[in-house]
């Protein structure tokens, strides 16, 4: 089963991209990030046309979450109170196979100094109750999206001229690490252990991809049922590098399913 994030940078932008990038790599399930675009206005016709049931809760020109899936999904809920409103922009959950699937835009934190720091740092704390009021440990449950956090040195470009910006912050690093000690794997981490895997090149900087400038702060992580069946992961960078992208790239990963669920 093949399973995906990708911070789209608005759905409506990108709806090629995503078609393409679709086609060439036919996942199972597609969790996206900052569609940035209300409910009424979300692509889900052109979904459905691809073979793909569509979950979504969004606002116009921010955040906004999705989950597309070549499968039935049960118990779809969304945000921290399971109805939407509390960020239910930011977070959706739903059951695909067996499989929990938690997809959350984390809030970016602005600069160290603001309150969108403080309140990004409080985000994922109530993101650490969210899993233990909800979840096991032992289940087959995956945590994915845009964190927003680099979680170690080789996870950035120049880790030490950018320790202590927003995204790379010992106090982002403790904030994660408390949502990790759910008992959370970083399933990319597990099959690609060496440096120089980018998911984010920021487009100020000229040709980030060519030159590395990258952070890799889209992640999928699992309990250790999901990362035990695990059998690969991968960033694509290639559709950073098409015409009108976004400034993510999709993450992958694939895993086995137990005979029960297929």
């Amino acid at each position: 089963m093949k399973i995906a994030t990708f911070n789209v940078n608005s759905i409506r932008a990108r709806m090629d991209i995503l078609r393409r990038w679709i086609s060439d790599n036919d996942p199972d399930v597609l969790c996206l990030q900052e569609t940035k675009v209300v409910d009424d206005a979300f692509p889900v016709d052109e979904l459905e046309a691809i073979g793909y049931r569509a979950a979504y809760r969004g606002e116009k020109s921010y955040n906004g979450v999705a989950i597309l899936s070549r499968h039935p999904m049960e118990g779809v809920s969304f945000g921290f109170d399971g109805k939407g409103k509390d960020d239910g922009t930011r977070l959706i959950a739903a059951r695909i196979r067996d499989i929990t699937i938690v997809n959350t835009y984390v809030p970016q934190g602005t600069s160290p100094d603001s309150e969108r720091f403080a309140y990004k740092l409080d985000w994922f704390r109530r993101l650490r109750e969210f899993f233990s009021d909800r979840y096991s440990p032992e289940s087959p449950l995956l945590w994915l999206g845009d964190f927003n956090v680099a979680p170690e040195p080789i996870d950035v470009h120049d880790p030490a001229r950018l320790l202590g910006h927003v995204g790379y912050h010992p106090e982002e690093h403790r904030a994660l690490a408390g949502v990790r000690s759910f008992g959370f794997v970083d399933i990319f981490r597990k099959h690609r252990p060496d440096p120089g895997h980018y998911s984010f090149w920021d487009y100020r900087a000229r040709d980030a991809v060519a030159r590395g400038l990258g952070w890799r702060v889209d992640h999928i992580w699992g309990t250790e049922t999901m990362a035990s069946r695990s059998i690969d992961a991968s960033i694509d960078r290639a559709p950073r590098l098409w015409e009108r992208p976004s400034d993510h790239a999709p993450v992958v990963a694939e895993f086995t399913l137990p005979v029960s669920a297929r």
